[in-house]
């Protein structure tokens, strides 16, 4: 096993990345563990409200977030990621996909959300077949096919948007009996001429042979099944935290999200730290997980300061 770092981050989002960022201003060795640079952020199509970028691509974002970080001397493995933690007398360590171990003084989690799962037939069968959770990546591969997108919130008609120039019709089914998206963002879509809001509607079932061909559901008012005829689905119905490889060294809350300290980003465990979407910070902005990303770090340098 290599030297033990001062600091191992384990994500590469806004959080991560900022977290990295200070950390390395600090002087601490670092090293950044990550599937990739892309997250939920790379996956939005337009951020308009991250100061410095009155609009901005969520991908285009991301890539600068990781242009700024590789400027200073923070050990990145990008395509791996954390499988298990576990806490030795004063140091953790972590062992990842590639079966590679690690060991650091102190440990900041920013390893995000994924998103969440319909959990219908069909769902499993038909991924990257028709089902799709990415609009931004995904987009261009329905042109001139009707799709439909389950979830009526801003995720749902965010989708919508960067289906416009491609699909031919785009069916939006909310599950609730009124649309929860941004006025600004609904107006757009019900401008285009091309969506068909459904409510009240429960996705049962997703068919096809080769690819999707069918979205069944039902409509909670009438109780009636019904079907739409389309090529493609795009689940946006939201996401669940990443802490898969996390036991009991944290305190999770009834959303599974990990609970930290409000003022320093510290978990229930000395040394381990948590920041961004993970975690039970209310709001989950882009501009909110860089920041609690900056507080963790500072937070992990003074408990490093305090145990020398």
């Amino acid at each position: 096993m290599a030297d033990i770092y001062d600091l191992i981050i384990i994500g590469g989002g806004p959080a991560g990345v900022a977290a990295g960022i200070y950390g390395a201003r600090k002087a601490l060795k670092i090293l950044l563990l990550t599937k990739d640079f892309v997250g939920q952020t790379g996956k939005t199509a337009w951020v308009e409200n991250y100061p410095g970028f009155s609009e901005i691509s969520g991908l285009d974002l991301m890539g600068k977030f990781k242009e700024h970080l590789k400027k200073f001397p923070v050990e990145i493995r990008e395509g791996d990621q954390a499988i298990s933690l576990i806490k030795k007398e004063n140091v953790f360590e972590i062992e990842t996909v590639q079966r590679k171990r690690f060991e650091g003084r102190t440990v900041i989690i920013t390893s995000g959300r994924n998103p969440r799962l319909l959990g219908v037939p069909g769902e499993a069968e038909f991924s990257n077949k028709g089902v799709s959770y990415c609009s931004v990546c995904d987009a261009p591969l329905f042109r001139n096919k009707e799709v439909a997108i389950v979830g009526g919130g801003n995720a749902g008609f965010e989708a919508a948007i960067d289906l416009l120039p491609y699909a031919t019709k785009i069916y939006i089914l909310e599950f609730g009996s009124k649309i929860i998206a941004d006025d600004i963002t609904q107006q757009k879509i019900r401008e285009s001429g091309k969506t068909e809001i459904i409510l009240s509607a429960q996705t049962l079932e997703i068919k096809g042979e080769k690819m999707v061909d069918k979205l069944v559901y039902q409509d909670l008012v009438s109780s009636k099944i019904k079907e739409l005829k389309i090529q493609g689905v795009f689940v946006q119905i939201g996401s669940l935290p990443v802490t898969d490889f996390l036991k009991d060294l944290v305190i999770f809350n009834p959303w599974g999200e990990i609970v930290v300290d409000p003022k320093t980003g510290a978990t229930k465990t000395p040394g381990l730290f948590a920041a961004g979407d993970v975690t039970d910070v209310k709001y989950k902005q882009i501009v909110i997980a860089a920041g609690e990303g900056v507080k963790a770090v500072l937070s992990a340098h003074q408990y490093l300061v305090n145990s020398k």
